[in-house]
């Protein structure tokens, strides 16, 4: 079973592309567009949603991509694999009908390396910035530990007039403004782990309680005054397309996880636009260096530089006035307060 669109224009291919390519285990469909496309973010235009193909968004190991061209046009036709059917006989029959195959979407390949934002997907978060005012805080550990992490028994101080039966433990983060506007956008909330609440007892305070706590999971040591927040129910496509945002979108990268100062490749970093601005999970941008500003002796005035393209980063999470992107070409060095914009 096959499909294609015709581009509404010529689409540039990468020069060594393939007339055919099989998808393998640990491919990605930014690795597999620029198998075809000199611009990967440009899948969209050689590539169309089907109905008579199941899952037809989605792309498994062993599918055909071939590339064939109509009226002058790149188009990509999706071959299902050998897998994708089942011989079985029929019922009061030895003869065998082939059956459509049924993959498990967590099988099919993902836009980006999911191992590279696994921390980000569900987890950290950009809350208010006043998010953790009033939550409950890690005390101490058991035996007065001060780093503690799964298995561990920890307790808490706090408001826990509505407990809940588990937590997400998380670390502030820093505040964002905008550079340009001065508006505050949000608060990182760091993922730190997940504990379940054991029992409480009575504090001298009448609002507050003691919770005991089992730390189920870790992405990081527990440490002293750590924040406890409801878990998030946000659930995340991993299998979302690239493309390019369909409005312009100018920004900065405001910063990166941990306090790295040098970003590269397969780092995550937060952009200053979001949902208000109609940033979308797959959208990609383009990673800018500022122009520098400097003096033309001769007609005595000062001139700026034209901004030098670096890099390109994927959308994965967007909040209302802040994302968080995955960088997937660094061409040199990245900072924070480098310029992104639509490629």
């Amino acid at each position: 079973m096959t499909f294609g669109i015709q581009a509404q224009d010529q689409v540039p291919l990468n020069p060594d592309h393939p007339d055919v390519y099989v998808v393998q285990r640990g491919d990605t469909l930014w690795d597999i567009s620029g198998q075809f496309l000199a611009q990967p973010w440009q899948w969209p235009e050689i590539w169309q949603v089907n109905p008579q193909v199941e899952n037809p968004h989605l792309i498994y190991p062993g599918d055909r991509l071939r590339l064939v061209y109509v009226e002058g046009q790149p188009q990509l036709h999706l071959e299902r694999g050998p897998r994708a059917y089942r011989l079985t006989p029929a019922s009061g029959s030895s003869s065998l009908h082939p059956q459509v195959r049924r993959e498990a979407v967590g099988e099919a390949i993902p836009a980006i390396p999911l191992d590279a934002i696994n921390a980000f997907l569900s987890r950290t978060r950009i809350v208010a910035p006043d998010a953790f005012e009033g939550t409950p805080y890690v005390i101490s550990g058991s035996d007065n530990h001060i780093l503690m992490g799964a298995g561990d028994k920890i307790y808490a101080r706090g408001d826990f007039r509505v407990p809940l039966a588990a937590y997400g433990v998380y670390r502030p983060g820093p505040i964002y403004a905008d550079p340009l506007t001065g508006e505050t956008l949000g608060r990182q909330a760091l993922d730190v782990g997940s504990v379940d609440l054991f029992q409480l007892d009575p504090d001298r305070r009448e609002e507050f309680a003691i919770a005991t706590l089992e730390v189920t999971r870790t992405a990081r040591e527990i440490r002293l005054e750590d924040r406890l927040l409801p878990v998030e129910e946000r659930s995340i496509a991993a299998m979302f397309q690239p493309g390019a945002p369909a409005v312009p979108v100018e920004g900065v990268i405001l910063g990166v996880d941990e306090g790295v100062t040098q970003i590269g490749k397969y780092d995550v970093v937060v952009v200053n636009r979001g949902e208000r601005e109609a940033l979308q999970p797959g959208h990609v941008l383009a990673i800018y260096k500022r122009g520098a500003t400097v003096r033309d002796r001769i007609e005595r005035e000062s001139v700026k530089l034209p901004d030098e393209y670096a890099g390109v980063l994927m959308v994965f999470r967007t909040f209302e006035k802040m994302s968080l992107a995955l960088v997937l070409e660094a061409e040199r060095p990245l900072a924070v307060m480098d310029l992104v914009r639509n490629p």
